[in-house]
C-alpha cells in the first residue's frame, strides 16, 4: 500500500469516527435531558390519611373513580358532565369507565333517628348498563318497611341513554300537573312500546321483608312467574304466578 492509499484510508477512518463521536454525543444528550425533564414515580407511606375526598383519574384527567365522604361525593356524571342529578348524598366509591361516564359504585349508610328511634340502614354495589342504569346489584336495605338483602338483576332498555330519559322523566313532573295527563306521558316514559317497558326487575335472590328466603324469575315485563321459596315458617314451596301475580298452582 503506497502513502497516498494510506493517507485515504486514515482520513476515512477519521471520518467514521467523528460521525460515531457525534452520534454518541447526540445520544448521551438527548438521554440526559430526557431523564432529568421526566416526572419520577414517587412512592410514600402513610400511616393514616385523614381525606374527605379522593378521585382517581388517567393520564389525560379523565374521573375513573371517586373515593369521598357523603357530602363530597360527586353528582352521576356522563361523558364528564352532570346531567341533572344532585351529588353530596352518598358515602362510598363510584366508578367511571374511560368516558367519564358513571358506571356503577359501592355506597352505605346507617342512622337511627333521634326522635322515633326508627334505623334506617343501607349498603349497595353496583354495575350499570352502558349509557343506562343499574343491572347488576347487591343490595342490604332495613327501614320502616323491613329487611331485605339480595342479588338483583334488571332488564334497562336501549334507548335513550338514561340520562335523556331521566330528564324526560324530571320534566313530566314539571310540566304536568298531578292528573290523566301526567298519568299518561308516565305511562308512556316507563312503557314506550306495549309489553315493552323502560326497565324490569328479572331476578332476585335473598332474603325479603317477609323473612322468606326466596328465588324470584320475572318476565320480561318485570311479572314474577316463577318463584321459589322457603317461608319464615320453614315451609318450602314452589309457585307458579300469572300476568296478574296470582299464584296459579304452588307445590310444597
Amino acid at each position: 500500500m503506497n502513502s497516498k492509499q494510506e493517507l485515504a484510508t486514515i482520513k476515512n477512518q477519521i471520518f467514521f469516527l467523528t460521525i460515531y463521536a457525534i452520534l454518541i454525543t447526540i445520544i448521551l444528550t438527548v438521554s440526559i435531558i430526557y431523564f432529568n425533564t421526566k416526572t419520577p414515580t414517587i412512592t410514600t407511606d402513610f400511616d393514616v390519611i385523614n381525606v374527605k375526598r379522593i378521585n382517581i383519574i388517567e393520564e389525560d384527567g379523565t374521573l375513573r373513580l371517586t373515593i369521598s365522604n357523603k357530602e363530597k361525593s360527586p353528582a352521576p356524571l356522563t361523558y364528564g358532565k352532570e346531567f341533572g342529578l344532585i351529588g353530596g348524598n352518598r358515602c362510598g366509591l363510584i366508578f367511571f369507565n374511560e368516558e367519564g361516564t358513571e358506571c356503577g359504585g359501592l355506597t352505605f349508610s346507617g342512622v337511627t333517628d333521634s326522635i322515633t328511634g326508627e334505623q334506617d340502614a343501607f349498603g349497595h354495589l353496583s354495575f350499570d348498563q352502558y349509557n343506562q342504569n343499574q343491572v347488576l346489584y347487591f343490595q342490604y336495605s332495613d327501614d320502616r318497611e323491613g329487611r331485605q338483602v339480595g342479588l338483583h338483576v334488571t332488564d334497562w332498555q336501549d334507548t335513550p341513554p338514561f340520562p335523556v330519559w331521566n330528564q324526560q322523566l324530571h320534566n313530566v313532573y314539571k310540566d304536568f300537573e298531578e292528573g290523566s295527563k301526567r298519568d299518561s306521558a308516565l305511562q308512556h316514559l316507563l312503557e314506550p312500546v306495549e309489553g315493552q317497558p323502560a326497565y324490569a326487575k328479572r331476578v332476585f335472590l335473598g332474603r325479603d321483608t317477609n323473612k322468606a328466603a326466596v328465588l324470584n324469575l320475572s318476565d320480561k315485563s318485570g311479572n314474577v312467574r316463577l318463584q321459589f321459596m322457603v317461608d319464615s315458617a320453614g315451609t318450602a314451596k314452589i309457585n307458579f304466578l300469572n300476568n296478574d301475580g296470582e299464584i296459579e298452582s304452588s307445590f310444597l
